[in-house]
C-alpha cells in the first residue's frame, strides 16, 4: 500500500520554504536578543538560514537552542448590557476574540480610535432584548456569513471595499429580538473624530 505522505526519517533531506527560512532567522533573532547568541554567532547563523535547501540545514541552525513557549493566549473581551447597558470606546486595545450579550440595556462597540495590531477579529454579538452597535472605521472589511439574523436581523451597513492592511472584522452570534448593526461612523461621531482625530498608538 503507497500512501502521499513523505517518509519521516527523510525530512531532514526535504525542500524548505521561504517562510520557513524566514521563521528560522527570526527565532534566531529573539535568541540574540534573549542572549542566547552574540553578534557573530547571529550574522553567521542568518546567512546559514538564508541559504539554507533543506529542514535538515535549518535544524542544526537552532538545535541548541531552547523550543519557544507557545503563544499566550489573550482572554476575551466580554460586553454585558444588562440593565444599563455596556460600551467600549474611545480608545482601547483590540483581543483578537469579542463576545458582546445585548441584555436590556444594549452593547455599542467602536473601534475607530481603538488600537487594532491583529489582520482579524472575531466578534460574537447576540442582539437578546436591546441590540448590539458595532461601528467600524472607513475601509475595514466586516464579514457576516456566519451570524444568524434570528427575530432581530442584522442592519449591515458597511461599503464592504475594504482598504489593503485593514483589519476584518468576523462576525458570528445571532440577533436575538433587537438585531445587530454594523456601520461606520455616523455624522455626529465623524464631527468628532474631526475636532480630535484618533492616535491609535497606546504604547
Amino acid at each position: 500500500m503507497t500512501s502521499d505522505s513523505p517518509d519521516p526519517s527523510r525530512r531532514k533531506d526535504l525542500r524548505v520554504s521561504h517562510a520557513e527560512r524566514d521563521a528560522v532567522v527570526e527565532r534566531l533573532r529573539e535568541a540574540a536578543g534573549e542572549g542566547r547568541l552574540d553578534l557573530d554567532e547571529l550574522e553567521s547563523r542568518v546567512g546559514l538560514a538564508l541559504t539554507a535547501k533543506t529542514y535538515g540545514d535549518l535544524e542544526a541552525l537552532t538545535a541548541d537552542l531552547p523550543p519557544q513557549p507557545p503563544p499566550r493566549q489573550e482572554p476575551p473581551l466580554v460586553l454585558k448590557g444588562g440593565l444599563n447597558g455596556a460600551s467600549r470606546t474611545g480608545r482601547w486595545r483590540v483581543p483578537e476574540h469579542i463576545t458582546a450579550d445585548g441584555g436590556l440595556g444594549g452593547v455599542k462597540i467602536d473601534f475607530t480610535r481603538a488600537d487594532c495590531p491583529l489582520p482579524e477579529v472575531r466578534v460574537e454579538a447576540h442582539g437578546q432584548a436591546a441590540g448590539v452597535t458595532i461601528v467600524v472605521p472607513d475601509g475595514w472589511m466586516v464579514e457576516t456569513s456566519g451570524f444568524d439574523p434570528a427575530i432581530g436581523g442584522l442592519k449591515d451597513k458597511t461599503d464592504h471595499d475594504p482598504l489593503p492592511g485593514t483589519p476584518l472584522i468576523r462576525l458570528t452570534g445571532n440577533g436575538g429580538s433587537a438585531g445587530v448593526v454594523v456601520r461606520h461612523p455616523n455624522r455626529w461621531e465623524r464631527r468628532k473624530l474631526e475636532r480630535n482625530p484618533p492616535n491609535t498608538s497606546l504604547g
